[in-house]
């Protein structure tokens, strides 16, 4: 009984591990401590001498180093979820999540800074989940360009610094919260140059995009439609791109739908982290 008492006692004086503070890594606070990093700063300025005078070159959702699909023959495919974060994108999808966890479906989720900050908590409850794979949507869900390119009325970054702190500061602000650097970033809405490609590249980051265009960033497509958009499109080694920032939409609709289907046609579902990435086209 002794031994019993002595070993709770311990047990409630040990002090639990302190959790992330939510407001000191929100973006804006985030990139200021940053910004006063030598590690971070020097890598900054190193990166901005190296391309600061490279053209952008083309500018699109496959362009030049940008991967697509997995490199295989099986029937295997993965499913990626976007969290787009801002004013009109910082809800979170709970029902599609728990549709994935009944399913048991694995995939991987590219969430933005701004998504984290509107969505701290279930952010962490998220990349504790072994089901799925946390990785880069950007800071603060720009189009990353060199030269101030814009796309669907959202402003690109304007030169190679800000393109910079797009990828590498979200980057870090995962990492903190994870304890795990993303090996994967997805540009806002695919768009990214190539000079941006290069860059990421150089830092360790493969940029993903798309082989299988779901359709559900359109505002309330119906689920039919989603549903069409992934079957007729799916191949082996496809990456599908959805979200999981707006239950309002019908995308866990459409995925009950897929799934059984994708099943009865032989198919998997698997993280991208598990294998080779490559642009399964010609450019």
């Amino acid at each position: 009984m002794r031994s019993i008492f002595l070993f709770l006692l311990i047990l409630c004086s040990v002090k639990p591990a302190s959790s992330p503070d939510a407001k000191e890594l929100t973006n804006t606070t985030f990139l200021k401590k940053l910004n006063n990093d030598k590690s971070y700063t020097e890598l900054k300025s190193e990166i901005v001498h190296e391309f600061a005078h490279r053209p952008a070159g083309r500018w699109g959702e496959f362009v030049t180093g940008v991967n697509e699909k997995i490199v295989t023959q099986r029937k295997i495919i993965a499913f990626t979820f976007d969290a787009c974060g801002g004013k009109n994108g910082n809800r979170y999808d709970k029902e599609l999540i728990d549709y994935l966890h009944n399913e048991k479906i694995p995939a991987t989720l590219f969430v933005t800074g701004k998504w984290i900050d509107s969505q701290f908590s279930v952010f962490l409850d998220l990349s504790r989940d072994t089901l799925f794979e946390i990785e880069n949507h950007g800071l603060n869900h720009r189009p990353c360009s060199t030269d101030g390119k814009s796309v669907y009325g959202i402003q690109g970054t304007s030169d190679i610094g800000e393109a910079f702190d797009e990828i590498e500061a979200n980057t870090r602000k995962i990492e903190a919260l994870t304890n795990h650097r993303p090996r994967f970033y997805r540009s806002a809405t695919a768009f990214i140059d190539e000079t941006c490609v290069s860059m990421a590249a150089r830092l360790g980051i493969s940029v993903v995009s798309y082989q299988v265009l779901s359709g559900d960033a359109v505002p309330f497509t119906p689920e039919p439609v989603i549903e069409k958009n992934v079957l007729k499109n799916i191949i082996p080694g496809a990456i599908v791109i959805m979200h999981f920032n707006h239950p309002e939409w019908n995308t866990k609709e459409a995925m009950q739908k897929i799934v059984p289907k994708l099943r009865e046609l032989g198919y998997t579902f698997v993280l991208l982290k598990d294998f080779t990435l490559t642009s399964g086209r010609k450019h």
